[in-house]
């Protein structure tokens, strides 16, 4: 059994405590590692070494950290072999998938390095005498939450838009899943990056994130996770005003109108609900379906469904593996439960995953409802697992209004023949980011979050460096 260590201040240690936690294999619920447990002490002592790390990191040329970065996203691409069969024991990641997981992070790291190249300050004309102009600077050391969903590609991303303007930061990887952000913290220890740049501490978020949170030492923090958990965050940083950035949960509609190709939105929407096992926050939450071509969808949608493969996260074949955690496959189990009592229809859902050796892992077998309702539970709560929650409609408002209908607006899907009335749904959905005729996918040249309680502001593109950058106005009086 490995034990991995933690990153302060350039060194990897153990925790003041000297405590570890388990860390689980998902598909088999055996004990495969041990990371540190760290506690108030350890968030103190990182928070300081990114303190001291600030004015060095952030008084080096954009060239100079650039070409840092550079070198960091060179090295994870050497090791994507060894980084994807990690995330893959460690996440439950299908390994095609955790290949490609390894190949975004190390992208996105390519692109903000080369991005944070082209900022530049903005002059503004006042007047004949005076030179006015607005530049962005870096905000301080940043407290960077990451999710379990995608573990890897979650720190890499936040770290990257952090560090390369400027910032320093502390790195709180989820409990359940963090061994490739610790495997990552090794790359990071033997780059270029002043020592206390990156620093990346694990343990519980009731104690570490909590304390991370309300540290005075950290002045912008950026979360990915449950909309009750960004709550929370919001509550416990109104005293202090930080900034905040935050990327939370989602229940998204999957509009299918009258004259859609239906082999094309089946064939898409199938594979939205599998897909890490449905742990995405911009998986299809809701399937709107017109009431017209409803029965032929869920046909050719239930027939899509039975194709998936569930098995070993390690055999190329897997198309599905388990959930991350014990607790989140009862979480998602109970709202199969919650569908039956409230009287949807569980049309189809599989059955291998009580045979062995699936029945030892934290395995959910994917399932698809109809006849559900919009009061109902599994229409208006988060799933974040393989369960496919189909509605019908009879009308374009009716199905604006239902969409409209939630305290999520993470993302959203139209599906039509008619461009402009696709273009036409889309400018009245309540969303982030609206695609016609194809599932919106977080991609680094694309701004990325929600509207309501699917957080605040948005990352990835050049617009991700707007919550991680202040600005300041210069003004010279040339007369």
């Amino acid at each position: 059994m490995k034990s991995f260590n933690v990153l302060i201040g350039g060194k990897l240690v153990e925790a003041e405590s000297g405590k570890t936690f388990p860390v689980y294999n998902p598909a088999t619920g055996e004990e495969i590692a041990r990371v540190p447990l760290c506690d108030k002490s350890d968030v103190d002592k990182a928070a300081e070494a990114a303190r001291k790390a600030f004015p060095v990191w952030s008084k080096k040329t954009q060239s100079e950290r650039t070409n840092i970065m550079l070198e960091i996203a060179g090295t994870l691409k050497e090791r994507i072999k060894e980084m994807a069969e990690l995330e893959t024991l460690d996440h439950g990641f299908p390994i095609s998938a955790s290949e490609n997981v390894v190949q975004t992070s190390f992208r996105i790291f390519e692109y903000a390095a080369q991005c944070a190249r082209t900022l530049m300050s903005e002059v503004i004309p006042l007047q004949n005498n005076f030179h006015v102009y607005m530049r962005r600077e870096p905000i301080g050391v940043t407290a960077l939450i990451t999710p379990w969903n995608v573990p890897l590609n979650s720190v890499a991303k936040k770290v990257a838009y952090s560090i390369a303007v400027g910032n320093t930061c502390v790195v709180k990887p989820p409990s359940v899943d963090c061994l490739t952000s610790l495997k990552f913290a090794e790359i990071l220890q033997t780059s270029g990056l002043p020592p206390g740049t990156v620093n990346i501490i694990t343990g519980p978020g009731s104690t570490v994130g909590d304390y991370l949170v309300s540290h005075p030492g950290i002045k912008m923090i950026s979360f990915t996770g449950s909309s009750e958990s960004g709550k929370k965050i919001m509550s416990a940083v109104g005293g202090s005003i930080k900034r905040v950035q935050l990327e939370l949960g989602g229940k998204n509609p999957f509009i299918v109108l009258e004259d859609a190709d239906i082999d094309a939105a089946v064939g898409t929407g199938v594979p939205g609900v599998f897909f890490n096992s449905g742990q995405v926050c911009g998986a299809p939450g809701r399937f709107y379906v017109h009431e017209k071509i409803y029965e032929q969808f869920v046909e050719k949608f239930v027939a899509g469904m039975k194709k998936v493969v569930v098995g070993d996260p390690a055999d190329r074949k897997t198309q599905m593996g388990p959930m991350a955690c014990a607790e989140h496959r009862d979480t998602v189990g109970n709202y199969i439960h919650y569908g039956l009592k409230e009287g949807a229809r569980l049309i189809w859902q599989g059955d291998k995953i009580a045979s062995p050796p699936l029945n030892k892992g934290y395995f959910v077998a994917p399932a698809v409802f109809c006849d559900v309702k919009q009061d109902m539970k599994i229409a208006r709560e988060e799933i974040f697992g393989p369960v496919a929650v189909i509605l019908k409609f009879s009308c374009t408002e009716e199905v604006i209004e239902q969409a409209n209908d939630s305290k999520y607006g993470l993302c959203a899907s139209i599906w039509t023949r008619e461009t402009a009335k696709g273009i036409r749904i889309a400018g009245e959905i309540q969303a982030g980011s609206v695609w016609v005729n194809s599932t919106p996918s977080p991609a680094a040249e694309v701004p990325w979050g929600g509207f309501k309680e699917s957080g605040i502001g948005k990352e990835y593109s050049l617009i991700g460096f707007e919550d991680v950058t202040q600005k300041k106005v210069i003004g010279v009086n040339l007369s």
